[in-house]
């Protein structure tokens, strides 16, 4: 499947629903193609300088963000949904279980036996009973930065040999292992899937499905973690998703070629 691509700020986007991912997923596997899906959301579109490495390797690069979706209906070239990384995590994995496929977890909590990513793989088997889990890994934090560590998380997985990788590490610490460790296992599908590890295991609590639907989970989660993501969400999203919506609605009025508020917001890249 091949699928439209959407201007979104500083990236593009592909225009499919979160059924539609995961069929391109199963589809590839079925050929023996491996991919990568990237779940961009409105953080990570606000540092897209840092992003851009990651987006030009990627098979899909799915809004996981409302104010990404909103965005693109004001500017006139709307994406049809939302598609979370916390919810792929789920619906790939009835489709492993359903197909047969196998899934690898890495990421959550770091522990050596009972780490956030076996006990989400525990959840998800729980609820999948027939999925294959070929392996899961915590490993302990700048691991990725431990030439030692990293090369025995790599050793791991190639044994393994997984048909899906859920790596939950947050960005941008994940898309660099994802493009350390895709040439050991070109056949195999990875998702970058941020906090979606600890959310399923239940190390942190997901926002209620109204605030999801609503666009404020991210209101959820400042009220979780407030001294990790008070500064980011606040001093640094929330004016930067006014930009973005702001720019959004004078490209599609101005008949812009592209984003208006494109020059304005590199000079606020960070």
């Amino acid at each position: 499947m091949s699928f439209e691509r959407v201007r979104v700020g500083e990236m593009l986007f592909s225009r499919l629903t979160e059924a539609q991912a995961v069929e391109t997923v199963r589809r590839s596997l079925e050929r023996g193609e491996g991919g990568r899906i990237f779940t961009p959301n409105l953080d990570i579109l606000r540092q897209a300088r840092l992003a851009r490495p990651y987006l030009a390797y990627a098979s899909l690069v799915v809004a996981d963000g409302t104010p990404v979706v909103w965005a693109s209906r004001l500017a006139g070239t709307p994406l049809p949904a939302r598609v979370a990384g916390a919810d792929l995590v789920w619906s790939l994995a009835r489709m492993a279980a359903r197909d047969d496929y196998s899934l690898f977890v890495l990421g959550g909590e770091p522990h050596p036996e009972r780490g956030g990513a076996r006990r989400a793989a525990d959840v998800l088997r729980g609820h999948c009973p027939e999925l294959r889990v070929a392996g899961a890994l915590s490993p302990a934090y700048g691991f990725d930065q431990d030439p030692r560590q990293f090369h025995a998380v790599r050793e791991e997985l190639a044994d393994a040999k997984p048909d899906l990788v859920y790596v939950g590490l947050g960005f941008p610490r994940q898309e660099q292992v994802i493009s350390a460790l895709r040439p050991e296992l070109p056949g195999a599908w990875f998702l970058g899937c941020g906090g979606a590890v600890n959310f399923v295991a239940g190390d942190q609590p997901r926002a209620p499905r109204w605030m999801r639907r609503s666009g404020l989970e991210w209101l959820h989660r400042l009220g979780s973690e407030p001294r990790r993501l008070g500064r980011r969400y606040l001093r640094d999203c929330l004016p930067f998703a006014a930009r973005l919506l702001l720019g959004a609605t004078l490209a599609r009025y101005r008949g812009d070629d592209g984003w208006s508020y494109q020059r304005y917001a590199r000079s606020h890249d960070r």
